[in-house]
């Protein structure tokens, strides 16, 4: 089993609880991959509307969009940059589009766990909304 990462970032309910996982080697037919094993308390929050602060990650470079990654940490220390695990992202799909900000945002939506779609995130939130900006 890999190394367990620690939650670190803004005042949240939600985030802590989605560091609380495990990965397992397995293979299919693609191949050897890590497999999330979520927890019983990970398992608790499936389809349940929640509140995550972060920072958008936005897909290829775009300015505004509706679909792009939530990280609880800055871009310069999150996964795709090598700092953070995947517990550390959540993959959002908003009801409607939204600019571009590299200040830290507050989305609400319905929590999804991911072990069988090897292209989609763990952790989706789905039907959200932008709440605003998270003041600090």
């Amino acid at each position: 089993m890999a190394q367990k990462n620690t939650y670190s970032g803004f005042p949240s309910i939600v985030w802590p609880k989605l560091y609380n996982i495990q990965f397992e080697k397995v293979k299919d037919q693609l191949g050897d991959y890590d497999k999330p094993v979520f927890s019983a308390e990970v398992r608790a929050l499936n389809g349940k509307y929640v509140s995550l602060p972060g920072y958008m990650v936005p897909f290829d470079n775009v300015t505004k969009g509706n679909h792009f990654m939530l990280s609880s940490m800055p871009l310069n220390a999150c996964f795709f940059c090598g700092v953070g695990g995947p517990e550390s992202v959540v993959e959002v799909f908003l009801k409607a589009p939204i600019a571009y900000t590299e200040k830290p945002i507050l989305v609400s939506g319905f929590l999804k766990l991911n072990d069988k779609d090897p292209d989609k995130m763990i952790y989706l939130l789905a039907d959200a909304e932008f709440e605003g900006l998270v003041e600090f």
